[in-house]
């Protein structure tokens, strides 16, 4: 008797998100109402990932929480609240219209 054949199952490896820290960037006369940048680090169980906000409303890969961490970057980074961030979101969405979403959308 043959033996059955089985389809092939492929592993995926899904990083389960725990915890998200936000960081406006500041520095000279920009506060967490106008700051340069908004980013963001994800806790994984194998280990934190580090986004920055970008034109399109996307998130990218970022050095900098770590480079910050370290010393290496001149603006400041301020904690901030995911309500916070989200009003960050919205000044960012009405500073960067004709680069990314227009603010109706």
């Amino acid at each position: 008797m043959a033996q059955p054949t089985f389809p092939t199952i492929r592993r995926m490896v899904i990083r389960v998100s725990g915890s998200i820290t936000y960081y406006a960037i500041i520095g000279d006369d920009r506060t967490i109402d106008n700051p340069y940048g908004l980013l963001r680090r994800l806790e994984h169980d194998d280990g934190p990932s580090d986004e920055a906000l970008r034109k399109d409303f996307s998130w990218k890969f970022t050095p900098l929480i770590v480079e910050w961490e370290r010393g290496d970057f001149e603006d400041e980074l301020v904690e901030v609240s995911h309500e916070q961030a989200e009003k960050i979101i919205q000044y960012f969405r009405e500073r960067w219209a004709p680069y990314g979403q227009p603010p109706d959308s």
